[in-house]
């Protein structure tokens, strides 16, 4: 890049439920390492990290996040109850009350306004009736994040300006096609990959829908990654390998954070900033062991016979 050009760097938030807790340990070492973005891009989990990093870039804020997530519950984001189960046999619009989630938010949101945070945060967003990608970047914090985390089913879509907004997931859950549109020249990817080590299959329907939606969101990125290349600097956090935990499990949250936290440490310290590199934790693969190559062993199609 010539000299009279400046490097705009944004970080960029993927969604997964529970493992939004790994962009904790990433974030942390980040901002050890003086890695400070230009503005940030969040996706449901991640727009609540990234909004919650966007008032407080530090790592006092991060410390301050990260003490949120590991006092997190279940039925702090999804408080079921049998009235609601009932309701779905009644024509509810979602199996959840959101309310649990927006008193989440509110408590813990440094502040009331998009455009108020000390780097500039942008929430990604879906219209539900026209499936078109929605970026906030003003107005009320609270509802840009709980329109970002509106899982279709599980919550209720969000009405902002005229539109009804669902999680960032359907259009765009790793927000980074919008980037380059907003003037970055570089983006650093943080990424919530996805189960990769699980024995059986997850039990119960939230819990399976949420694994089927973190296989898409990598999917998906590693798609719009592939895209990227050669037009614009990327470099991205490798996610977890091997993961064993349900991303509908928020006891973990301190495992995952430390985890996360020296994965990204090594990262760092061998240059992963200066790679353009699509991790192997992204793609379909066969996790055998971490030693045997784990997320790096790119998987075969599987042949059924029946």
């Amino acid at each position: 890049m010539s000299g009279s050009t400046r490097e705009k760097t944004a970080f960029v938030l993927a969604g997964g439920g529970s493992f939004g807790a790994i962009q904790v340990g990433m974030l942390r070492e980040l901002v050890a390492h003086g890695v400070v973005p230009d503005l940030v891009i969040g996706a449901s989990v991640g727009a609540l990290n990234g909004i919650h990093f966007c008032c407080d870039p530090t790592p006092a804020g991060v410390a301050r996040l990260e003490a949120v997530w590991c006092g997190l519950r279940r039925s702090d984001v999804f408080p079921l109850s049998p009235r609601q189960l009932l309701g779905l046999f009644r024509g509810a619009a979602s199996l959840v009350d959101p309310s649990g989630l927006r008193g989440l938010i509110a408590r813990h949101l440094p502040s009331p306004l998009l455009e108020d945070t000390a780097i500039p945060m942008h929430v990604a967003a879906t219209d539900l009736l026209t499936g078109a990608s929605v970026l906030l970047s003003s107005g009320p914090a609270a509802d840009a994040v709980l329109a970002s985390c509106a899982i279709p089913g599980a919550f209720p879509p969000v009405r902002i300006g005229g539109r009804y907004l669902i999680d960032g997931a359907v259009a765009s859950n790793t927000p980074v096609m919008a980037a380059p549109a907003l003037g970055c020249t570089r983006l650093v990817v943080l990424p919530t990959g996805f189960a990769c080590a699980l024995s059986t299959p997850p039990t119960g329907a939230l819990a399976s829908a949420f694994h089927a939606l973190n296989l898409l969101v990598a999917r998906q990125l590693v798609r719009d990654l592939e895209q990227l290349a050669g037009e614009i600097e990327v470099a991205t956090v490798p996610p977890l390998c091997p993961l064993a935990v349900s991303p509908y499990d928020f006891s973990r949250a301190h495992e995952l954070i430390e985890r996360a936290a020296q994965g990204t440490r090594r990262w760092l310290e061998s240059g992963g900033l200066a790679q353009q590199r699509i991790p192997g934790a992204l793609r379909p693969h066969v996790d055998e062991s971490p030693v045997a190559g784990g997320c790096d062993a790119p998987a075969q199609p599987a042949v059924l016979n029946s």
